[in-house]
């Protein structure tokens, strides 16, 4: 069932040949601080597990799955402290949030909605959204996640990471999940690298982060995202983003966009390698 408000539809529940799978939440009351943002929680596997963290202790900003960006022309999309060069981790008061402008279609499958990046009455970016899910085996589907940012103003807006700002290993920023914690350190592994070391910071097709009792792999689905480096953790918090700003700040001209589309298969049961790849192929062709 969907719940509504005067903005339209503020929570969607996502299904898989009628399993609910996920739920996503529009307009989260949530403090400045922690950027507040729409967000995918909980998502499960067909089986019930949940595959999502919402606002964990170590780490109150994550919600789930969302796109947040710690620096947006200076301003915190992510959440919690902003790395400043030469000082660190600083609490700031820099934190923009991103609002529903419409939605244009939702249903049990998918939706297509349009928000607005603000930092206090500053429009800073345009967001075209579109997130669908379908069934791939008896034991794993697929969340489709593309998202459209814009640049409406009439100068560059620039994004940006702690890594760009001078924390190396640190370009978080972009399509981001964040995973439960478990008993142990789920395991890492993509197509040419296994462990969080080898595979944390380097492109590659597909990657894996595989629990006890589920595993989830991420794939870039167009060659830009395939060039974006994966961001992992697993061992301090289980988590998966790709970023968009690892080297260099990325530079959206005005009037200009950029997209990004990765899509996750949601599996039970903890899967190798072989049968990993084998669904990221099939869930990026469907």
């Amino acid at each position: 069932m969907n719940s509504r408000t005067d903005q339209g539809v503020s929570a969607l529940t996502l299904s898989c040949s009628g399993c609910p799978v996920a739920r996503y939440i529009s307009h989260p009351p949530a403090a400045p601080r922690l950027s507040p943002r729409p967000f995918l929680h909980p998502v499960t596997t067909l089986a019930g597990t949940v595959v999502t963290a919402y606002r964990p202790a170590d780490h109150p900003h994550h919600t789930g799955v969302s796109v947040a960006v710690p620096d947006v022309d200076g301003h915190n999309f992510w959440g919690g402290r902003t790395f400043v060069r030469g000082q660190g981790p600083t609490e700031l008061d820099n934190h923009g949030a991103q609002q529903r402008q419409s939605i244009e279609r939702h249903g049990a499958d998918g939706f297509v909605e349009k928000l607005v990046w603000r930092a206090g009455t500053h429009e800073l970016l345009r967001e075209r959204r579109t997130v669908s899910v379908a069934q791939l085996t008896g034991s794993a589907w697929a969340l489709d996640f593309v998202f459209r940012l814009t640049n409406p103003s009439p100068k560059t807006v620039t994004l940006g990471s702690p890594a760009t700002n001078g924390r190396p290993g640190a370009a978080y920023g972009g399509f981001f999940w964040r995973a439960p914690r478990g008993e142990d350190a789920p395991e890492v592994f993509t197509s040419d690298a296994f462990g969080e070391r080898a595979a944390h910071g380097s492109p590659a097709a597909w990657l894996a982060l595989a629990g006890r009792r589920w595993t989830l792999v991420f794939a870039g689905a167009t060659n830009e995202t395939r060039r974006d480096p994966w961001f992992v953790r697993a061992t301090e918090y289980p988590g998966v983003g790709s970023s968009l700003a690892s080297t260099r700040r990325l530079a959206i001209a005005p009037g200009a966009s950029v997209m990004r589309r990765v899509v996750t298969v949601v599996a039970d049961g903890r899967l190798g390698p072989g049968p990993a790849r084998a669904l990221a192929l099939q869930a990026v062709a469907a």
